[in-house]
């Protein structure tokens, strides 16, 4: 059977059930030898497909590989086989696989500077020869992976997300409308002692008219 990771959707072919000329990852776990000396079989490789190279049939893929290892053991295996694939951006390509005991992984292989397609397609597939086997994908498991920051606190950011509100003296909290209220009030109140020295000048102007008027009779 094979695992995909690739640019197109996955289309019916001769590559373990699935088309050839691909663009993109695919694993291979081939479980029936055909002309590969030297290697022992099961065999899980790894092939990175540049859309125009053909999967070599003849040799099993022997000069399409990327990486491989022997798994020897994983068919009818007493646990639950399983294959841990890790991929981080342009960096590295790692499969772990899991046959031998409960959630004992072993590492397959690690390879660096592999570059994927930046979107593409996860599928399944697989193709039976002259030997059969039951292939029952019971779940799978997608996460993202992102590079770790160092510790502490970043640019305009607590490091833990904490309390953004600044802080004022002797660690009262600083409320930013609290300045704004104080203006306003302020701004009334001055607003207030104009109205009144206004009109106190023009009753103390009237008052002082009336009088000039009544000192001239």
């Amino acid at each position: 059977m094979a695992l995909w990771v690739t640019k197109q959707r996955a289309a019916p072919g001769p590559v373990f059930g699935h088309t050839d000329e691909f663009e993109g990852l695919g694993i291979f776990i081939d479980t029936y030898k055909n002309n590969r000396p030297g290697v022992t079989f099961p065999y899980v490789m790894a092939m990175l497909g540049d859309g125009r190279t053909k999967y070599d049939h003849g040799n099993d893929g022997k000069f399409n590989e990327l990486a491989g290892c022997t798994a020897r053991g994983i068919r009818q295996a007493d646990v639950p086989t399983k294959a841990r694939l890790t991929y981080f951006q342009d960096s590295y390509l790692k499969l772990e696989l899991s046959y031998k005991a409960e959630d004992q992984w072993e590492e397959c292989f690690t390879v660096g500077d592999v570059r994927l397609p930046s979107v593409a397609y996860l599928g399944f597939s697989a193709e039976t020869g002259e030997l059969s086997d039951n292939h029952d994908i019971v779940s799978v498991i997608t996460k993202s992976l992102y590079e770790p920051n160092v510790p502490g606190k970043e640019e305009g950011r607590p490091a833990h997300g904490g309390d953004t509100k600044p802080q004022g003296k002797k660690g009262k909290t600083y409320d930013p409308n609290r300045g704004e209220s104080r203006g306003w009030g302020w701004t009334f109140i001055k607003l207030v002692l104009v109205i009144v020295g206004v009109i106190g000048a023009y009753v103390a102007y009237t008052a002082w008219r009336t009088q000039q008027r009544r000192s001239r009779f």
